[in-house]
């Protein structure tokens, strides 16, 4: 039975992962302009480019993790999404320091989440290995 309950917990995160990319990649599409104000605005080819490439990204993730069959891949493509993002949250920070103070906050703490959302996929990755990678202690 802990095996059952364990492979569940084990799901419940895969799931949780997929639902929130999937949703998240569905508002960079219907809210497109929250996106646009955190990326760099150095960035070439511009803003919406760039809202609508990580919304790409996390509509093919968030459906990676919710697939058993995928779910491993599909976690290491999130870890490299989530890297790939940070210069937005880093950004977002720095473009907030003059905003509320409450907004402040919400920038500052996106930045270590980004690090447990990593940590938290790279466990459903670990855990939906193929039987013949890596070492079982992982």
């Amino acid at each position: 039975m802990a095996g059952v309950t364990q492979r569940g917990s084990r799901d419940l995160v895969a799931l949780a992962l997929g639902l929130f990319f999937t949703v998240a990649g569905i508002g960079h599409f219907a809210s497109p302009g929250f996106f646009d104000a955190i990326v760099p605005p150095w960035l070439p080819p511009g803003e919406r480019f760039w809202t609508y490439a990580s919304g790409v990204g996390e509509l093919i993730v968030g459906p990676m993790l919710l697939s058993r069959r995928y779910r491993h891949v599909g976690a290491l493509a999130a870890i490299v999404l989530l890297i790939a993002v940070y210069p937005a949250n880093l950004y977002m920070t720095w473009d907030y320091r003059d905003h509320a103070a409450g907004e402040q906050i919400i920038s500052w703490v996106r930045l270590p989440f980004q690090f447990l959302f990593i940590w938290l996929a790279w466990r459903v990755a670990a855990r939906n290995r193929p039987a013949s990678q890596w070492p079982s202690h992982i």
